[in-house]
């Protein structure tokens, strides 16, 4: 039996917009949107380049353009290169510092347009934003990157977190082997327990008749560099409302630009951030699991109301760095919500009544067997104390959720994966105060495999008094040596309800969401008998391993 693959082809362009095809340096005609061309005097501009069809309800920007028009700004919305309506190749993260330029140099040169521009979007769009930047083009004056990083490229197999080597991130090679393959994107259910791996995807291509450029970079483990021109951390300074999602799964990466960008006077001068309870996909905490009525890929009025808050802070911020309506100082440099309690502002972020704290793993003898496992204590052992997990190829690990960009649509129950004799969990005592994360959280860990290669994968999780365990943060390291591994759970700010704990869970594997380790020196894509291993973890007063949070005072709430 065939695989299954449904193509999406461009949706209808709108009756009341007006297509353009703009033509960039090399010759190539890229599909270009406007809306509100016809504003009545020339304006500011926004622009948005997209890789996921300017016309679909998935990136739904005909909604978005009547909230833009009605406060007065054109917006330009584009196919990239090589995407739906655009020509040129198929390749994504490559080519968009030019293209960028060029879009930017077009518009200036429009009836419509004042000469100013501003960028907006999510994810790849976010990356387009940078690319941009990267440019250095005089007219764009301020950009609204949501849920995204600057760090990530053709051939890059995982986010970059700054932890060192990570394991293959499967959902972002699916990713590129069903959005760049060519002008149009692919949906099909791959395969992930085949053996080799990189057989599932050959039996798409194969249906498909044609491969994916950045699939085979993957797998060969050839990263192109992303920018032809400076990286952005070095480029002009402009405005930047960093929009992230404490659940995105890109939300260490993007937090990590925001962290570098703050040390540099010129970019620190400039940045604001929004940080809220989202995911990738714009999914609530305070809406999770996703019912008919708050699902907004799903239903027109949920996703009417989600447009609010997704639209109304960009709109705000570009009154004040295009149109210049409102001074700088009516903005808050930090919003950020508080899961489970609300909004907050503060000039800084991390807070600076935020304190690190360290909770160190104990009784891991305790740690294999069912929640409550061992513990998160304040202090060390007094004695050196371990633990042992396995490796099972064919018995992994599931995911947090099968598609971590819809990580809180369900936002499902972990319980079960906490309670399975392959991972390790340490748990903490239930308090009756609540206790606020706000900032980074980090494990360290030292361990050792039977393996020359091996994964750790680390979830925090919100452990309810009804016995349910929900993500909180996760994140991961590969290794190939024994010793401390480092890794960074990203930020959050989450309150921990009273008569809840924390559980930490260490596991090897992480399926379907990372290819497993092969667990040995073979290709992970090519191995058929990936071979299973022992990981040994340490604690103590010699080897700490422990867990590093950050901390909000208690108030007497």
């Amino acid at each position: 039996m065939s695989l299954a693959v449904q193509r999406i082809t461009p949706e209808p362009i709108p009756p009341h917009v007006r297509q353009h095809m703009v033509r960039m340096r090399d010759g190539a005609l890229l599909a270009t949107d406007v809306y509100g061309a016809d504003l009545g005097a020339p304006a500011p501009t926004v622009l948005a380049r997209v890789p996921y069809d300017k016309n679909s309800r998935y990136v739904f920007f005909d909604k978005i353009a009547e909230r833009f028009t009605a406060r007065g700004y054109v917006l330009v919305v584009q196919d990239v290169r090589g995407k739906f309506r655009s020509q040129g190749q198929t390749l994504g993260w490559t080519g968009e510092v030019d293209d960028g330029y060029d879009t930017i140099e077009w518009i200036t040169r429009q009836s419509w347009s004042d000469g100013i521009v501003g960028m907006f979007g999510d994810s790849y769009y976010g990356f387009t934003q940078w690319s941009a930047v990267s440019s250095q083009h005089p007219a764009l004056r301020a950009i609204v990157p949501r849920v995204t990083c600057t760090n990530i490229g053709p051939g890059i197999a995982s986010y970059d977190t700054g932890s060192g080597p990570q394991p293959v991130w499967l959902e972002g090679t699916t990713y590129q082997a069903q959005v760049w393959t060519d002008n149009d994107s692919y949906e099909f259910d791959v395969d992930l327990g085949r053996r080799p791996v990189v057989a599932a995807y050959e039996e798409a291509f194969t249906a498909i008749g044609k491969r994916s450029p950045g699939f085979d970079l993957i797998v060969g483990g050839i990263p192109l560099a992303p920018y032809n021109g400076p990286h952005p951390y070095s480029a002009r300074p402009v405005p930047v409302l960093h929009c992230v999602g404490w659940f995105d799964n890109l939300g260490i990466s993007h937090m990590r630009d925001y962290m570098e960008l703050a040390k540099r006077p010129g970019w620190a001068a400039v940045q604001y951030l929004i940080a809220d309870t989202i995911d990738h996909e714009n999914y609530f905490l305070e809406d999770a699991p996703a019912t008919p009525e708050t699902d907004h890929l799903a239903g027109d009025a949920a996703l009417e109301r989600m447009l609010d808050s997704y639209a109304g802070p960009a709109i705000e911020f570009f009154d004040v760095f295009l149109k210049g309506i409102a001074a700088p100082d009516s903005l808050p440099r930090v919003r950020w919500k508080l899961g489970h309690e609300g909004w907050r502002t503060s000039a800084t972020w991390p807070l600076p009544e935020a304190t690190a704290t360290e909770l160190y793993l104990a009784e891991p003898e305790a740690a294999n067997g069912a929640v409550p496992g061992g513990q998160l204590a304040l202090c060390p052992a007094d004695a050196p104390e371990s633990a042992e997990w396995r490796y099972d190829p064919d018995d992994l690990v599931p995911s947090a959720a099968a598609d971590t960009f819809l990580q809180l649509r369900d936002h499902v129950d972990e319980r079960t994966t906490l309670d399975r004799d392959d991972v390790l969990v340490f748990t903490t005592p239930a308090s009756d105060r609540p206790l606020d994360l706000a900032g980074p959280a980090h494990a360290v860990l030292h361990v050792e495999s039977t393996a020359p290669t091996f994964d750790v994968f680390v979830r925090l999780l919100d452990l309810a008094q009804d016995g349910t365990a929900r993500l909180i943060v996760r994140g991961c390291a590969q290794a190939d040596r024994p010793g401390e591994v480092e890794i960074a759970l990203g930020h959050t700010g989450y309150r921990v309800r009273p008569g809840h704990r924390l559980a930490l869970m260490i596991a090897g594997s992480d399926f379907p969401n990372h290819l497993p380790n092969s667990g040995s020196l073979e290709s992970p894509w090519l191995t058929t008998a990936p071979k299973a291993s022992r990981q040994h973890l340490r604690t103590g007063p010699v080897c700490p391993s422990r867990l590093r949070l950050t901390v909000l005072p208690d108030r007497g709430e």
